[in-house]
């Protein structure tokens, strides 16, 4: 027998990977990413702190990514990590889950997969760094990396601008298919490069790693150049040179996890910028800040991923899938 204070309350919705991958494009992935991004910069939304642990089995890595968004009345928690070994178990390598409550009573709302929306919230983070921040008359896109999230990016980027040909460095070379098929389906020109020639073509590159060690160095990068570098998300790992961030205009989605594990970490730890040298991009949304100044500036996102990103695209997906009936149902 239940009570009105044991099991009397509102239906849990359970959101499957299958139905977030129907009903979470990259239109409303995007629109959640830039409403969040503002509602930090406004002060309306905010992360807790992060919990990220090796488990000690499997190579594992887990955590916990949490915060609240007054403004989209999003409250909950990412529970999830990295498997290295799951892709010889033909499984994703990142693994994860989105647990939403009612703000307003605490009771929990919703149970969304959070694979897929952990994909294409990252690349609508680039996405909305290059909506903002790359020039109006970037033609050449540049990828560094061709992992599985690399195709996301792609996809997202090539929707910002009228990009003419995308050229594209791994350090496995044989995953570059993977990118030129997508590039072969949007017929947009593909040529994978060396590193240095992708710093002399490229207008907007973004760098999707998990590398520790700098892949692009500040001689490579031309002027008026936009990056958005998506990999460093974890203490010790690196993707460009940290003069490169000295020499740039930086903006990030949260100042606090940039300096602490995001591609800033290294530029600050050497001194070569401050925390105050970096901007959030939710002010560059709001118009409290100019965002790029000028054609000839380097501008680079240190796009970290904070929990709020994934309670964003989750309570979308949970929204979406109530209205269409394709959650399932349950009471606790």
């Amino acid at each position: 027998m239940t009570t009105p204070e044991s099991g009397a309350g509102n239906p849990v919705s359970i959101v499957s990977e299958a139905v977030c991958e129907q009903i979470v494009g990259r239109p409303e992935a995007f629109k959640a990413v830039e409403n969040v991004f503002a509602a930090m910069a406004r002060g309306d939304a905010y992360n807790f702190p992060v919990v990220r642990e090796a488990i000690g089995h499997a190579d594992a890595l887990y955590g916990f990514k949490s915060g609240f968004d007054r403004a989209g009345m999003a409250l909950g928690v990412k529970s999830g990590g990295y498997w290295p070994g799951n892709v010889d178990k033909n499984l994703t390598n990142h693994q994860s889950t989105v647990i939403l409550f009612d703000p307003d009573t605490g009771q929990l709302k919703a149970l969304v997969g959070g694979n897929y929306l952990t994909a294409v919230r990252t690349a609508a983070a680039s996405a909305v760094s290059i909506a903002h921040l790359a020039r109006k008359d970037a033609k050449v896109l540049g990828m560094v990396g061709a992992g599985h999230q690399s195709t996301f990016q792609l996809r997202a980027a090539l929707e910002q601008r009228d990009f003419e040909k995308v050229v594209a460095w791994n350090p496995h070379p044989e995953h570059l298919p993977r990118l030129a098929a997508v590039c072969d389906e949007l017929r947009v020109p593909f040529e994978a490069v060396t590193q240095q020639e992708l710093g002399a073509q490229a207008d907007v590159i973004i760098t999707i790693t998990s590398a520790f060690e700098p892949l692009l160095l500040k001689e490579w990068i031309k002027p008026g150049t936009h990056i958005a570098c998506m990999g460093t998300d974890t203490k010790g790992k690196q993707e460009v040179d940290p003069a490169l961030l000295a020499a740039a205009s930086v903006f990030t989605d949260e100042v606090a996890q940039s300096v602490l594990l995001g591609e800033a970490q290294h530029a600050v730890a050497s001194g070569l910028i401050a925390e105050a040298d970096i901007t959030p991009i939710g002010k560059v949304i709001n118009g409290t800040h100019v965002g790029r100044r000028d054609d000839q500036e380097i501008t680079l996102f240190d796009g970290t991923g904070v929990g709020l990103q994934d309670l964003a695209v989750a309570s979308a997906a949970a929204e979406l899938a109530d209205q269409k009936a394709l959650s399932m149902q349950i009471r606790l």
